[in-house]
């Protein structure tokens, strides 16, 4: 039996960055997405699902507006700003919100699995861990392309 794919190829996600953020933008071109923009900007049309890192409670009824009837979206940080009101008409359609805590051994088992058969693209900028403050300082800026690792020193043993 064919497995469903849990990563979905880069030309079907459409990501949003800070408005303005051109940088980042264009590295979600770069890896792959056929669109990328701000949270001020519209989607080219409806999607199935939206994935919240961000912790601004505000781009939940942007991302609602965006899911097509029966969509979802997933709030997935660990805390969140609250979320502003909106009219019942952006909810109907069965669209749902919904929140994920935590991933699971077995989540991680799961992508670790289908990994190799998707083209999945990494770009890190590692700091030592005593350079942690700078490492955050690095992201509020902007300077980080993909992601920030933190390294612990090496003891021997």
């Amino acid at each position: 039996m064919a497995k469903a794919p849990l990563i979905p190829p880069p030309d079907t996600i459409d990501p949003h960055a800070r408005p303005g953020d051109i940088a980042t933008q264009a590295f979600a071109r770069v890896l792959g997405c056929a669109w990328a923009g701000g949270t001020d900007e519209p989607l080219p049309g409806p999607i199935d699902a939206a994935i919240l890192f961000a912790p601004a409670g505000e781009l939940v009824p942007l991302a609602l507006k965006s899911v097509r009837k029966g969509g979802r979206v997933v709030c997935a940080g660990i805390h969140m700003s609250d979320i502003p009101s909106f009219p019942y008409a952006d909810l109907w359609g069965e669209r749902s919100i919904l929140s994920v805590a935590n991933l699971t051994r077995g989540d991680g088992h799961a992508f670790l699995e289908v990994a190799p058969e998707v083209p999945v693209h990494v770009s890190t900028t590692v700091f030592p861990l005593v350079d942690a403050n700078a490492a955050l300082a690095a992201l509020r800026a902007g300077r980080i392309e993909g992601a920030a690792v933190l390294v612990p020193p090496k003891h021997p043993r």
